[in-house]
């Protein structure tokens, strides 16, 4: 049966455009090489996020499931991706009872959450 969820994916059209965005821009950290087809993201706390050149990419970006990525400081981090050329989206942070949230787009229009809970 399920154990668990081994990573989550988001296929891209350019790697170099899009490690520049989830290493330059969101800060993540991964060995794999300058070339590599497929990069994986240890995740703070655990969890794996991953990029790939290897599947096609799908014509309609964020068409189905989207990761959230928490955050400590929500406002210092919009400020963070806008600064370093990262598109965030138009309007209000998203506030729920427990939580602050936001949705970010990756060069490819894959989209994400950056969440921060009160």
């Amino acid at each position: 049966m399920l154990r668990k969820v081994a990573f989550t994916l988001y296929m891209v059209s350019d790697m170099a455009a899009a490690r520049g965005f989830y290493e330059g821009v969101l800060g993540l950290e991964s060995g794999a090489g300058a070339a590599s087809p497929w990069v994986e993201y240890d995740l703070p706390g655990g969890g794996c996020f991953a990029i790939t050149t290897v599947m096609p990419v799908s014509p309609h970006p964020a068409s189905g499931a989207m990761i959230a990525f928490e955050v400590n400081d929500l406002d210092a981090t919009i400020a963070d991706v806008r600064a370093k050329g990262g598109r965030i989206a138009e309007g209000e942070i998203v506030k729920g009872p427990h939580c602050r949230m936001i949705n970010v787009f990756d060069p490819d229009g894959n989209t994400m959450i950056l969440h921060q809970l009160d």
